[in-house]
């Protein structure tokens, strides 16, 4: 008697981390947020800048704005569980979509393992999470590139399991 196996090219996979600060002006307050990104991540984030000019805000065309730093692999994961444990594995169901879902974390020294630091102070941060399944790449490949199959996509219920087996509760 045969045995079915599931299609490992079905599994879902966390491709990526995107964690995005923010700051809303340029200069000292940019400059902290962007040693509190590397410090926290342990990679250098890149500047954000700003496509429009805002004069009740005070913001000019071009003017480095906010900060981002992109997770991979083994530090993606780890930094998702502990953003997760500042949101106590809960998020809401407005929050997730199909293949992606993001939430926000009001304090940065809500996250296990820091401090607070009066040199930096206090920011909040947006975490955008990006699944994935295996053959992804023919769609972002340079030759040959093709579209990704509408049964090989990952569609909501599939995201809402993926997060429950991580302990997530969706509200």
């Amino acid at each position: 008697m045969q045995v079915l196996k599931e299609n490992p090219m079905r599994e879902i996979l966390l491709d990526k981390v995107v964690i995005n600060i923010g700051v809303g002006e340029s200069g000292e307050r940019h400059k902290k947020a962007m040693t509190l990104v590397e410090n926290l991540t342990g990679q250098k984030p890149v500047a954000t800048y700003s496509t429009q000019t805002i004069r009740n805000f005070g913001i000019r065309r071009g003017e480095a704005i906010g900060v981002k730093v992109t997770l991979r692999g083994e530090k993606a994961k780890e930094f998702l569980m502990k953003a997760l444990k500042v949101k106590e594995f809960k998020l809401s169901a407005k929050s997730i979509n199909a293949g992606n879902f993001s939430f926000g974390i009001q304090e940065h020294i809500d996250l296990p393992g820091v401090d607070y630091d009066p040199d930096i102070g206090i920011f909040g941060m947006d975490v955008c999470v990006v699944l994935r399944r295996r053959g992804y790449r023919v769609a972002r490949r340079r030759r040959c590139r093709s579209k990704v199959g509408s049964r090989h996509r990952i569609n909501r219920e599939e995201t809402l399991e993926w997060l429950r087996s991580l302990g997530v509760e969706v509200i």
